[in-house]
C-alpha cells in the first residue's frame, strides 16, 4: 500500500513539473509565429486604426508578424467569439472595445454566444476613447450648465444622436439623464456621419461621438464642443471641459476603451509576456502620439490591474443599462 502511494505521488509530482516546464518552455518560446489581433470592425475605423498602429509597433518589439484581421459584424460580437473559440497559446488576440467585452453582455444577455468575463483573458487596456458631447449651433446653450437648465425647462425636448443603441454613446446619454435629472430622446444612426450630419444641420439637438469624428466639425463651427465625458479634461483637446467639472455633475465619468484580451486559457507567462510588449510600444513617444490623435488617451495596465479596471466598469454600465432598461434591437 505504502509502495502504491508513494508511486502515486511521484507519478502525480512528476506530472505537475512536467506540466510547469512546458508552460515556461512555451513561454520562453513565444512567439514563434505570426501573430493574430483580431478586430471586430471593418477596416478604417477607430479600433481597425488603433490595432494596425499597435501591430506595427509589436512588431519590432516581439520580432515575428503582427497582423489584423478584420471580423465585423453583431456589434462586435462575431470577432470576438472568434477569438473566444481561438487556441489559447497567445496567437489569435481580441483588440476589443467597451461594447463587447463589458456592456453587451447585459444589453443582449443570453443572444450572446460567449461570456467575456469567462471566456477572454484580459491583457492590457490599450487606450481610454471619451467622447465629446456636441450641440447644433441653433442649440441656445454654450456649455453643460446651460444644457442642463434648457433640459429641466424643455422636458423632452432635447433630443442627442448616437451610433447605435447600448454602446458607450447611449449610455453617455442615459447618464447624464440621470445625474443631470432631465428627460432627453435618444435617435440611435448606424455611423457617425450621419449623426454629425443631423446635428449640424439642425435636426437634433446633440451627439455624443468621439473627438475624431468631431474634430473637422468643431473647428469648422458647424458644432459646439460643449463638453468631454472623461472624469477630467483631455490631452489631446483640453480646451473642452469635462461634465464632471459642472458641480451637480461631478460624478459623471464614462468613456468607451479599447484593451487587449487573449482566449481564456492562456498561459499566464505568455499574458504577461504580451502585457509588457504592448506596454513598451504605448509608452513609445510617437505611438502615444498617434493615439491621442485618434482622441484616445494611452493607458497601459498590468493584467490584473486590467481585470479589476472591466470589473469597476461593468458594474456602472450594468447598473445604467438596467436602469435605462435599455435592450437589444
Amino acid at each position: 500500500m505504502f509502495h502504491f502511494r508513494r508511486q502515486f505521488l511521484l507519478s502525480t509530482l512528476s506530472i505537475a513539473t512536467g506540466l510547469a516546464v512546458s508552460t515556461h518552455a512555451h513561454a520562453q518560446e513565444f512567439p514563434n509565429k505570426t501573430i493574430t489581433i483580431v478586430v471586430p470592425f471593418s477596416a478604417g475605423g477607430g479600433v481597425d486604426t488603433i490595432a494596425r498602429l499597435l501591430a506595427e509597433k509589436l512588431r519590432g518589439t516581439l520580432k515575428q508578424n503582427v497582423i489584423v484581421d478584420n471580423k465585423a459584424g453583431g456589434s462586435g460580437m462575431i470577432g470576438a467569439n472568434a477569438v473566444v473559440k481561438a487556441t489559447p497559446d497567445g496567437y489569435t488576440l481580441l483588440l476589443g472595445s467597451a461594447g463587447e467585452t463589458a456592456i453587451n453582455a447585459f444589453v443582449y444577455k443570453n443572444k450572446m454566444q460567449y461570456n467575456p468575463a469567462k471566456d477572454l483573458a484580459p491583457i492590457t487596456l490599450v487606450t481610454r476613447i471619451p467622447n465629446v458631447l456636441v450641440a447644433s449651433p441653433t442649440l441656445p446653450v454654450k456649455n453643460i450648465e446651460e444644457l442642463v437648465a434648457y433640459g429641466k425647462k424643455n422636458p423632452g425636448k432635447l433630443a442627442y444622436s448616437t451610433s447605435g443603441v447600448g454602446n458607450p454613446q447611449h449610455l453617455n446619454g442615459e447618464l447624464l439623464e440621470e445625474l443631470a435629472g432631465i428627460h432627453m430622446v435618444h435617435i440611435p444612426y448606424k455611423g457617425a456621419s450621419g449623426q454629425l450630419v443631423d446635428v449640424v444641420s439642425g435636426n437634433v439637438d446633440m451627439t455624443f461621438v468621439s473627438f475624431t469624428a468631431a474634430k473637422a466639425f468643431i473647428k469648422d463651427g458647424k458644432v459646439k464642443a460643449i463638453a468631454v465625458t472623461s472624469a477630467k479634461r483631455t490631452s489631446f483637446a483640453p480646451e473642452i471641459p469635462a461634465i464632471a467639472e459642472y458641480k451637480p455633475l461631478a460624478k459623471y465619468q464614462l468613456e468607451n476603451w479599447f484593451g487587449l484580451f487573449a482566449p481564456a486559457g492562456t498561459p499566464d507567462a505568455v499574458l504577461q509576456k504580451l502585457n509588457a510588449a504592448v506596454t513598451h510600444a504605448i509608452k513609445d513617444p510617437d505611438l502615444a502620439k498617434r493615439l491621442q490623435d485618434q482622441g484616445g488617451e494611452p493607458a497601459p495596465m498590468s493584467t490584473q490591474q486590467f481585470r479589476d479596471f472591466i470589473k469597476t466598469e461593468s458594474v456602472q454600465f450594468q447598473r445604467i443599462v438596467e436602469t435605462a432598461n435599455i435592450t437589444a434591437e
